[in-house]
């Protein structure tokens, strides 16, 4: 793979020169991974998806998960998008596939406190069923789309998976990615969402200084769905709202 200012790698071109430098930063060892292994996923065609679809100069946050779906079907290259759920509710609350995805159920929960729709002392399937969701979105793309209609690159502390074994390898080696990521954004500064302790490592990097950070608990812990910061920051999002 070959990276340069002339957007050949499919981002978007706005991303080129930041892309290109970030990626030039790897280790020499590890971008050799990156072009000639073909275990990890996303794919080498898919694990910088979310610098496809979203304008750098559009970004106002960036949402930092940890690493992507251990499944290959669910990690697309945008955190927290599964790409394995199809509906997000069904008519006894949330789909099975949303329900198996701790960290998307507990989201989708606090989204809906968040709207008014569910009441924090309440947020069981019961009570989702009873929800009017005709002014809901109803597949995970919409939640995908409504992200980045609000600005939010998301984007994973490592852009791809292996084994758990090597989550943190893997953390590691995308750090200089990252970093540079970082300084070549100074000029926009969005704030940056943290989501769990492998995201909050991210204080630790260079030009962090130059960054409002807001940390929140991962969505896969339950308290995240009543978590005041939360609820603030996505209440006014509307990524429920079709």
């Amino acid at each position: 793979m070959v990276f340069s200012g002339q957007n050949n790698i499919g981002v978007d071109e706005s991303w080129g020169d930041a892309i290109a430098l970030a990626y030039s930063s790897l280790s020499p060892s590890y971008r050799h991974y990156l072009e000639n292994d073909k275990e990890y996923f996303p794919s080498q065609e898919n694990y910088l998806n979310a610098f496809k679809t979203l304008p750098k100069d559009s970004v106002k946050y960036i949402l930092f998960g940890q690493d992507p779906y251990p499944r290959e079907q669910s990690a697309i290259g945008y955190s927290f998008i599964d790409g394995k759920v199809s509906d997000i509710f069904s008519a006894s609350g949330l789909s099975k596939d949303v329900n198996r995805a701790t960290s998307l159920r507990n989201f989708i929960k606090m989204a809906l406190v968040a709207r008014g729709d569910l009441d924090i002392s309440d947020t069981t399937q019961d009570a989702i069923s009873h929800i009017d969701k005709s002014h809901l979105i109803s597949s995970i793309y919409q939640l995908k789309d409504n992200f980045e209609a609000n600005g939010v690159l998301l984007l994973n502390t490592a852009l791809i998976f292996s084994s758990k074994d090597k989550s943190r390898y893997h953390i590691k080696e995308w750090r200089p990615f990252i970093e540079t990521l970082l300084k070549e954004m100074i000029d926009i500064s969005p704030k940056l969402i943290l989501f769990g302790t492998h995201a909050k490592a991210i204080k630790k990097l260079n030009y962090i200084d130059n960054y409002e950070t807001i940390e929140i608990e991962h969505p896969y812990n339950h308290t995240f769905i009543s978590n005041l910061n939360a609820l603030k920051l996505f209440r006014g999002m509307e990524l429920l709202d079709i």
